[in-house]
């Protein structure tokens, strides 16, 4: 626990970079789908993308995510601060609050239209890999961070359990945006605990009923509890087209057109259709 306080920065930045490379290298060995002829450009926009996402956090919120936990820590906000619980219990009911918290604020980015041009841009993506997760708009990385604050403040979650979770959900997003092949029976077993990559493939289907379904990050059993679990793709998942209608030009794999894809008209949003008797609500 002393390394995660002392060094979260370096803990962090080698579990991120670690994780790109790995998948780097299985997606290369296994892919689950040919890469596309833009493959270099994808990567290229979607982690430039990011890192100017996290140069607007720093710069607009100094004190956010592990800094917000220790401010509260010293001055005794939170609920772990008032009760007494076992700090293996706080670890785990932090990984769990705020893991159901990213479900809850991804749910509101699809149902709200201002949120919904804001996301987007993830969604835009014109191929599918580990690459994708880390395509969000600055807007939206800000809108995170500000949604991670509230159950910190809430628990006063331990610092270390902020720094763990946040290493979880990084090095589960690459793996649930990755292009690699593996054992359907595999992915049938974990789906019942955690988000897999064909599990969340589906939630980027190019038909608007699918892109609404499959929100957890990563603990599948939020998408069953609160009805949008979707296990198959129409079609299945060799036909499975990922994207937005309004965005297919090339142009929206670069990094203006990403950054002005929330001020553009184009909405891409399919009227919403039925999935198992429930009628999904408009983005």
């Amino acid at each position: 626990m002393d390394l995660l306080r002392s060094r979260g920065s370096d803990v962090f930045a080698v579990a991120y970079f670690g994780t790109i490379i790995l998948l780097s290298v299985v997606e290369s060995s296994v892919p689950r789908r040919r890469p596309g002829d833009p493959l270099r450009l994808r990567w290229f926009g979607n982690f430039a993308l990011a890192f100017i996402g996290i140069a607007v956090v720093k710069l607009a919120f100094p004190v956010v995510g592990v800094t917000f936990a220790a401010f509260c820590e010293t001055r005794g906000w939170g609920l772990f601060h008032h009760i007494a619980v076992p700090l293996p219990a706080q670890f785990a009911i932090t990984i769990l609050v705020l893991d159901v918290a990213a479900y809850g604020q991804h749910y509101l980015l699809h149902r709200i239209p201002l949120l919904w041009r804001v996301h987007r841009t993830h969604h835009s993506d014109q191929d599918y890999d580990f690459s994708t997760n880390a395509r969000f708009h600055p807007l939206e990385t800000v809108y995170t961070a500000l949604i991670l604050m509230l159950p910190v403040l809430a628990l006063g979650a331990p610092p270390e359990a902020v720094m763990l979770s946040q290493i979880l959900a990084t090095f589960s997003g690459f793996i649930d945006h990755g292009n690699f092949r593996y054992a359907d029976t595999v992915d049938r077993v974990l789906r019942l605990f955690l988000v897999t990559p064909n599990m969340h493939r589906i939630h980027h289907s190019r038909r608007g009923e699918e892109s609404r379904t499959n929100l957890g990050g990563m603990f599948s059993w939020w998408d069953r509890l609160f009805g949008t679990y979707l296990d198959q793709p129409v079609g299945g998942q060799e036909q499975l087209a990922v994207g937005l209608d309004g965005f297919l030009d090339r142009k929206h794999l670069t990094v203006p057109w990403m950054l002005a894809q929330p001020f553009m008209n184009e909405t891409a949003e399919p009227q919403p259709e039925s999935i198992g008797g429930q009628e999904f609500a408009r983005r």
